[in-house]
């Protein structure tokens, strides 16, 4: 971070801190690194102070200081934001210590209890009329401590951690920098895989988010059959116990996956098997989840045991209703999930617990997913992130604070959805949170290789094709092991049990142009399951970051022939996503995010990183030739406003929202009339003229 901007004079300084109830460092202050620093290190903080409020009345106020004074002002809402239109302001708005959190089921009527009626602990207004949330205040040093938990991801699967860290290390490109791959030449031996099961073409039942109560006819995908039941005595919420039924699972008797290789015959054998510290489960604040044993929905041991209930636990909502705070990141909002399971029935009688989750991207990301579209694993059954958000509390450019939904500011409730960072500061989100007792899920790893990698992925293709709602799936071609060859890892995540996710397994797994190295697909929670990607990915903060991604409407042959031509040449760190779309994305026209876009059959991203320390333009000349130019033919307008990235051409933002720009343009003279929230991604000025990247972007270390 550069040393030569200038700090916040002492009278502002004392000004401003005297305004808002949260916390306030000025450059200088060593808390003004902690609460400043972005997850991409190739990003240049100019701002003279950072705040961080605490609730929205603290926002409205240090906005209006701004506006007196004619200061920019941006917002921070996790800091994964590759661009770091976070920090470009004069002062930085970091909403970390809103982190309240609460989950709710729908009542009878399918309602919930509004924001407005759920004030912070120790806010003022309104005595509260619905449930308490739950706020956590953290000091710059608790942060950093949270920081460094939240970036551990070898829950999502210990094999694959030993896999790709033989030397324990988490940062394999942290010591070396980008080369071209060197290429290891063998022939391996063929690999038996089960004969492929049916392969079903049915695209799943409609999404209703209107639906409450689930019949017994809706609960297919999440449950599997049972027998010998154990029970538990479970204290019920009024104190009375009650007995619950753990049922004891099957022995399977269906065809197995693929073997992995052993290591006399894996060219990585001389990888270590170390095994991993689990990190301590979540805390609860649910009576129900502090009655259950062992942390039940919190230990990856869980599903191993005798008593794992996720399989079977039949949930009494088809959704409830998340309420959390915008300094929350997903992977805190996940674990909440986890800790806090709603009551559900089992099987065999008595009573059980399901954990509800919010559809969002994988892990990590900050809370601002929620209003930039946001796909991931539960994506194609549920949604975008921003598709099940429900209301949210928002602080305007003129520091009004107001509740909006789809009955109170629609205008605005539409261009908050998809373009919410260009409009105002959301400091709570109430979402759809649904039912995942478990996923069928995890990693089937090959060796990269250009002769047979276009294969592996015409393969995977042809089997996602009509795959049902509850199928999310993506191919990536990445870095190995360090100083190995590069991969090729398909990751699937059937949401339901194995018994009903096995056969797409059997399908996606039966190539055998190459030898699997390592297949771990098995049942897991959702929350580890969130970890898969960033666990693959090995991103390191701090390092340089460069994204671009795009919406396709075919994988044609040739685009994937020259995909694996160009992949081969680029340097060590970067990563390219083929990630299978559709599903529930098409249900949904009420937001800004138009139809062409939800039409897409894949997204696709260059996802890229190297050391902060070193230069090689290949690291961006390649992803921008893939996707600008390679994935041009099959390309649908912008990519989702969520992989927006720095130096993004204007034309590209703008495709973002295709036909609804114009009317997004509208709204935002309404309610930003002097571009306020210009540190975004917002490509135009006060004006209404278009404007390069660099005039609303900080500056690069080296771009």
């Amino acid at each position: 971070m550069a040393s030569n901007f200038p700090s916040l004079s002492d009278v502002l300084y004392q000004e401003l801190r005297s305004t808002v109830r949260g916390d306030a460092y000025r450059r200088g202050d060593p808390s003004f690194l902690d609460y400043s620093r972005m997850f991409n290190g190739d990003v240049k903080v100019s701002a003279m102070a950072v705040v961080c409020p605490l609730d929205a009345p603290d926002i409205s106020q240090v906005i209006l200081f701004c506006r007196k004074h004619s200061i920019s002002a941006s917002v921070k809402a996790g800091g994964y934001g590759t661009a770091g239109w976070a920090v470009g302001g004069d002062i930085i708005i970091d909403l970390c210590k809103i982190t309240d959190i609460d989950i709710e089921p729908p009542a009878a009527d399918g309602s919930f209890t509004s924001i407005r009626d759920m004030p912070l602990l120790g806010g003022k207004g309104k005595v509260k009329a619905g449930p308490p949330l739950l706020p956590t205040v953290a000091s710059s040093k608790r942060r950093r401590e949270d920081d460094d938990e939240l970036r551990s991801y070898d829950l999502a699967s210990a094999t694959v951690a030993d896999f790709l860290y033989p030397g324990g290390s988490s940062a394999p490109f942290a010591d070396r920098p980008p080369v071209t791959r060197r290429r290891l030449e063998f022939t391996a031996p063929a690999l038996e895989t089960p004969q492929m099961s049916t392969y079903p073409a049915t695209s799943g039942s409609s999404h209703n988010p209107n639906t409450t109560l689930l019949s017994s006819n809706s609960l297919g995908s999440s449950i599997a059959m049972v027998s010998n039941p154990l029970v538990f005595d479970l204290p019920s919420m009024d104190g009375a116990a009650t007995a619950v039924a753990l049922p004891s699972p099957l022995p399977d008797t269906s065809s197995k996956p693929p073997p992995c290789l052993s290591s006399l015959d894996d060219p990585f054998s001389y990888l270590d098997d170390t095994q991993n510290s689990p990190a301590p489960p979540a805390a609860s604040t649910s009576r129900l989840a502090q009655f259950m044993p062992n942390a039940l929905f919190a230990t990856p041991s869980f599903l191993e045991s005798p008593t794992n209930i996720l399989t079977y636990a039949m949930p009494i909502y088809s959704h409830a209703f998340m309420t959390f705070g915008a300094g929350k990141r997903q992977k805190e909002i996940d674990q909440f999930s986890a800790a806090n399971p709603l009551e559900a029935m089992s099987l065999a009688g008595g009573r059980g617990a399901v954990p509800y989750h919010v559809p969002s991207a994988a892990h990590p990301v900050g809370s601002a997913i929620m209003i930039l579209g946001g796909f991931g694993f539960l994506g194609r059954l549920h949604g975008l992130s921003s598709d099940n958000l429900v209301e949210a509390e928002v602080v305007l450019a003129d520091g009004q604070i107001v509740v909006v939904s789809h009955n109170e500011h629609p205008d605005l409730w539409w261009a908050l959805r998809g373009a919410g960072p260009a409009f105002g500061v959301v400091t709570r989100y109430k979402a759809r949170a649904y039912p995942v007792p478990v996923v069928f899920a995890g990693n089937l790893i090959y060796r990269f290789h250009r002769a047979t990698a276009p294969s592996l992925v015409k393969h995977f293709r042809d089997c996602v094709k009509g795959a049902p709602r509850e199928l999310y799936a993506n191919v990536l071609l990445t870095a190995g092991p360090a100083g190995q060859d590069s991969l090729v890892v398909i990751q699937m995540c059937y949401v339901g049990p194995k018994v009903k996710g096995q056969e797409f397994l059997q399908a996606i797994s039966s190539w055998d142009g190459e030898r699997c190295l390592l297949n771990e697909v098995d049942e897991k929670s959702f929350l580890h399951q969130q970890d898969s990607v960033a666990q693959v990915l090995r991103g390191k903060a701090g390092n340089k970051w460069f994204i671009r991604s795009a919406l396709i409407s075919s994988l044609p042959d040739d685009i994937v022939n020259k995909t694996v031509l160009q992949f081969a040449d680029t340097p060590v760190g970067c990563t390219w996503l083929f990630e299978l779309a559709g599903g529930a994305l098409g249900d949904f026209e009420d937001n800004c995010i138009p139809k062409a876009q939800r039409q897409a059959s894949f997204t696709v991203a260059a996802l890229h990183q190297w050391d902060i320390d070193f230069q090689d333009p290949r690291c961006v000349h390649s992803a921008e030739e893939w996707i600008a130019e390679t994935l041009a033919p099959v390309t649908l307008g912008g990519p989702l406003p969520s992989f927006l990235g720095r130096q993004e051409p204007p034309g590209r933002v703008i495709a973002c929202y295709g036909e609804n720009w114009a009317r997004l343009c509208e709204v935002k003279q309404k309610y930003d009339p002097d571009n306020f929230f210009r540190n975004s991604f917002w490509p135009l000025n006060a004006e209404g003229e278009i404007i390069e990247p660099e005039e609303h972007e900080p500056q690069h270390i080296q771009f």
